[in-house]
């Protein structure tokens, strides 16, 4: 594993392509997180409202952007991290998740995240600090 600080600016971590979202993933959310909306479980509710289909908690797919760090704990912690939430994410969309150093100061590394559907559209765009040890 490469450390997170021999990575320099423009270049990006190992991409972490997850597996197809399922209705299991998101009804494991839902009880873990606490957020039962049903638009996130029941397809009549999300059409009601107009949707498609079900639609994948934001904070879900933000919480999965963050494995992007996961084997660096060792390193550091997430120190600040913030995101834009793009686009919907539904059922059986396969996101890939990318971070990119964007600026080096002493402990800090800064970077660009985001995740991107099977598309390539856009569904998380955010901003990242990691503070090393």
């Amino acid at each position: 594993m490469t450390k997170l600080s021999s990575f320099n600016i423009g270049e990006t971590l190992p991409i972490v392509e997850l597996a197809p979202v399922s209705r299991i993933d998101l009804i494991k959310y839902a009880g873990a997180s606490g957020d039962y909306n049903p638009i996130h479980t029941i397809d009549d509710e999300a059409h009601k409202l107009g949707l498609p289909g079900v639609i994948a908690h934001g904070m879900w797919s933000m919480g999965n952007v963050s494995k992007l760090f996961s084997d660096h704990y060792e390193e550091g912690f997430i120190k600040e991290y913030t995101v834009r939430f793009k686009g919907m994410v539904f059922l059986d969309d396969v996101l890939t998740l990318i971070a990119e150093v964007s600026e080096k100061q002493d402990d800090h590394l800064h970077f660009k995240v985001f995740a991107v559907n099977q598309d390539q559209k856009k569904v998380i765009d955010g901003k990242l600090i990691f503070q090393l040890f």
